[in-house]
């Protein structure tokens, strides 16, 4: 008996057949076109002339330490911030990305990291905790100093927010900025922390109107309000929106002095177990959706922390025109 390979059924599976390997065939190639493109790390293109340069320094300098190389990098790729500034911290960043990858083994460490120290023994600073209970009129007018680095009232700030934040200081990783708020007389009342924002959260890109290249080119120009300290004994009504208010007023000229680009949009995560948000609400801040309930860390989906409101808000009119443009 002869074979009908003109019959429906040996058509479709000969057309099957054929689409599969040409299936096959795209993907093979696509895997093999993404392992020879660069590939974006901590905003930069690495590719084999980077990963060639890296290795052979590595190489060629054993003595070097990982504070060398780094300053290195971004000489040879003039790789700087707005102001100029070598882009130290980010390339440190990039150089344990491509060791965690496995591409270069960096030299061991000569000292423990900075962070790690920090947090570990956070010296106490003395501060009066008697009770504020006033109206915000009887505080003005109020002090809202940015600190910077060297200045000997960074350590009652990391002292203040490492005792009484409930999620303590943390790494103060990237760009940041940090505010201490006193009263008329000088008394700390509160304190902020503005670092870099989230890498990916869907309900704030849908809101700005984000594609993934778009998010990647103009995420800079956010900011996460990470931290936001009222001390515990202090109860002044309004005391909280005002100011949000105050520092939404001046915070991009604060972080193009320090980093040499603007801010246009602000961003902040509420737990909803845990606060109301009242605060950002009165202060112009809109909430764009809920959290999904995973860290910033969390590459392979297990870690769980509790549900948060994304609260964001626009510091020029035209901010989705400068955010996807």
């Amino acid at each position: 008996m002869g074979l009908n390979l003109a019959c429906g059924n040996s058509e479709k599976i000969y057309f099957a057949f054929f689409s599969g390997l040409t299936s096959l065939g795209g993907l093979f190639l696509s895997l093999l076109l993404s392992e020879s493109l660069p590939k974006l790390i901590q905003g930069r293109p690495i590719g084999e002339a980077e990963l060639a340069l890296v290795r052979g320094w590595l190489q060629a300098h054993p003595s070097w330490h990982r504070t060398r190389l780094s300053r290195e990098l971004c000489v040879a790729w003039n790789w700087r911030n707005g102001v100029g500034e070598l882009k130290d911290m980010a390339c440190r960043t990039l150089l344990l990305k491509l060791e965690a990858q496995g591409q270069i083994v960096l030299p061991p460490r000569r000292i423990a990291p900075v962070n790690g120290r920090r947090n570990g023994s956070v010296v106490e600073v003395a501060h009066d905790p008697s009770p504020v209970e006033c109206g915000l009129a009887a505080l003005q007018p109020l002090q809202i100093q940015a600190l910077v680095s060297g200045e000997s009232t960074l350590a009652l700030f990391r002292f203040l927010l490492t005792r009484y934040h409930y999620l303590g200081l943390g790494n103060c990783v990237g760009q940041n900025l940090k505010y201490l708020v006193r009263d008329r007389s000088g008394r700390p009342l509160a304190a902020l922390l503005f670092s870099s924002a989230a890498w990916q959260m869907r309900s704030r890109d849908l809101w700005i109107g984000w594609e993934g290249p778009q998010r990647r080119a103009h995420l800079h120009l956010v900011a996460n309000n990470s931290r936001f300290l009222i001390l515990p004994w202090v109860k002044v009504p309004h005391l909280a929106s005002h100011v949000l208010g105050r520092l939404a007023a001046r915070l991009s000229a604060d972080w193009q002095v320090k980093y040499g680009h603007p801010i246009h949009l602000l961003e902040t995560f509420v737990e909803r177990d845990r606060f109301r948000g009242t605060c950002y609400r009165a202060a112009g801040w809109h909430s764009a959706g809920v959290s999904a309930g995973r860290s910033r860390n969390d590459r392979h989906f297990k870690l769980q922390v509790p549900t948060k409101e994304i609260y964001l808000r626009p510091l020029v009119r035209d901010f989705r025109r400068r955010l996807t443009t």
